[in-house]
């Protein structure tokens, strides 16, 4: 484990307010945690904005009763075999399913894949989240 470093930090008062009121409403034990969470979250987007390595999940909701759509989608997920990590399907109702994808590639990888997914006729819902990837 690394370790610790203390910093100081100066704030206008109004600033402070506002930060503590978001550290309540988020649920964030302490100041500490709540600037943790936001450096991390500020260095993951220049890592997005550079085309570096990258995780994430991709959300789909679909009806699958509309024709090709499926097979389309599992196409597209196929052509990009080693940026599709992990699929999860699940039947909402008898109309609806909702696919989860994991995903881990470079920014340009799944910046591609994301397009192709969302624009396929018959996506009702599509949601792209980042993370880091663990390099």
């Amino acid at each position: 484990m690394a370790g610790i470093a203390r910093i100081s930090v100066s704030l206008e008062e109004n600033l402070l307010d506002r930060f503590d009121s978001f550290i309540r409403q988020e649920g964030y034990p302490t100041r500490s945690e709540a600037v943790k969470a936001l450096i991390r979250t500020a260095l993951l987007e220049k890592r997005w904005e550079a085309g570096d390595r990258v995780a994430g999940s991709i959300t789909i909701m679909y009806d699958h009763h509309r024709r090709n759509l499926v097979n389309r989608l599992i196409e597209i997920q196929h052509d990009v075999g080693d940026v599709v990590l992990a699929s999860q399907h699940i039947h909402l109702d008898h109309a609806n399913c909702l696919e989860v994808l994991v995903v881990q590639g470079t920014a340009d990888q799944i910046r591609s894949l994301t397009t192709k997914l969302k624009s396929v006729k018959g996506v009702k819902h599509f949601e792209f989240s980042v993370t880091a990837s663990g390099h």
